[in-house]
């Protein structure tokens, strides 16, 4: 599998854990809020609406125009946000998943 294929693979696979751990939201938040000039718009939105709303889209973007995804680590902010909730644990594997892909570089 291409590194591009790869990485909108782990893309949807965290859309997805998203939707099964029912923090997918069907509406999206006011312009406002996706404005905040705060780290993860932690002022505004709850985690799970930053990846959704920001994050996704912009790694998205990155991989149409055929730039690598940059290097982050997503998972203490998760680890923050949603601390041991068990009904978290798909969203955990599929950002770990992701953070460790963008590790290799």
């Amino acid at each position: 599998m291409s590194p591009l294929a790869t990485e909108r693979q782990l893309l949807q696979q965290l859309a997805t854990a998203l939707q099964l751990c029912q923090r997918w939201q069907s509406l999206p938040p006011p312009a406002e809020a996706l404005a905040s000039s705060q780290p993860f718009c932690c002022d505004t939105l709850a985690f799970e609406g930053w990846l959704q709303f920001l994050f996704l889209p912009r790694c998205h973007a990155l991989l149409d125009n055929g730039q690598p995804l940059p290097y982050f680590q997503l998972l203490p902010m998760a680890e923050m946000s949603w601390g041991s909730d068990d009904q978290a644990a798909p969203l955990f594997a599929a950002i770990a998943a992701l953070d460790a892909w963008v590790a290799k570089g």
